[in-house]
């Protein structure tokens, strides 16, 4: 299926449906598994929102049903969120506006490998979007979008399972593990420097069940899922930061400041 089709028919079904983490996270898998990813980003993310001042400008990509841009306009950010799924971006717009956040925000149902806008921004983020992206000209195109919308000085933070060596085992038809140093080569080649890479979530367990979940029988594989859940999230949780070159997702942020 087509990566939009995709995305959108997984928005219609999912999006609206409690906290909406089975449109954004793992898609198809139990909720306790999606919370304890979105548990495992928002710590990884902690320090990126508590440095993001009133005022400042914000392009988020892949908005999803609105986690961070609610986040990012709760800190008094003015957010522009774009998704290429019409139904994520009007069900992010409806939970930003209902949190009491929507004067701050501006919804655009936008493909960011395209995108144009005159305003430049003080910062970008994408959480989990361009391991979604499988064509190499196309992410291309897309951090050249990115790096041309920064406003001087600005800072660009992805976060994208970014594993230390090649783990195609993991692909799928609509995502693409790609190395972290195949991420900073295509930084890099938009002009970008960077500047930082933290790990998120080093618990390796995960990674053993994950790739074979959809094809063990139903109990086992629930009852595998749930152990390395439970054993995971808290090395995920307290050593994250910490154990970067082990972790399956990395947080890498560039700026457009030559040797910054």
């Amino acid at each position: 299926m087509e990566s939009s089709l995709f995305w959108e028919a997984r928005a219609r079904r999912f999006a609206a449906v409690g906290r909406g983490l089975q449109a954004v996270c793992s898609y198809g898998m139990p909720a306790f598994y999606n919370r304890a990813i979105d548990m495992t980003q928002r710590r990884a993310l902690k320090h990126l929102m508590e440095s993001i001042r009133p005022g400042d400008r914000v392009l988020e990509y892949g908005c999803g049903v609105g986690r961070w841009t609610e986040e990012m306009a709760r800190r008094g950010a003015f957010v522009t969120a774009v998704d290429f799924s019409a139904t994520m971006v009007k069900e992010a717009e409806r939970r930003v506006r209902a949190a009491g956040f929507g004067d701050r925000c501006r919804f655009l149902h936008a493909d960011i490998a395209a995108f144009e806008s005159a305003e430049r921004y003080d910062l970008i983020v994408g959480v989990t979007v361009l391991q979604h992206v499988l064509d190499e000209e196309r992410l291309t195109a897309t951090f050249a979008r990115l790096a041309a919308h920064l406003a001087p000085a600005g800072r660009l933070v992805i976060m994208e399972a970014a594993p230390s060596t090649d783990l195609k085992r993991c692909d799928t038809a609509t995502f693409h593990a790609r190395t972290l140093e195949h991420y900073i080569a295509k930084i890099r080649a938009a002009g970008l420097t960077i500047v930082q890479v933290r790990g998120v979530d080093p618990a390796p367990f995960k990674l053993w069940v994950v790739p074979a979940f959809r094809v063990w029988p139903r109990v086992l594989a629930i009852t595998a899922l749930a152990l390395v859940t439970l054993i995971s999230l808290p090395m995920d949780l307290l050593l994250g930061g910490l154990l970067t070159r082990h972790s399956w997702h990395k947080i890498v942020v560039a700026t457009n400041i030559p040797d910054a």
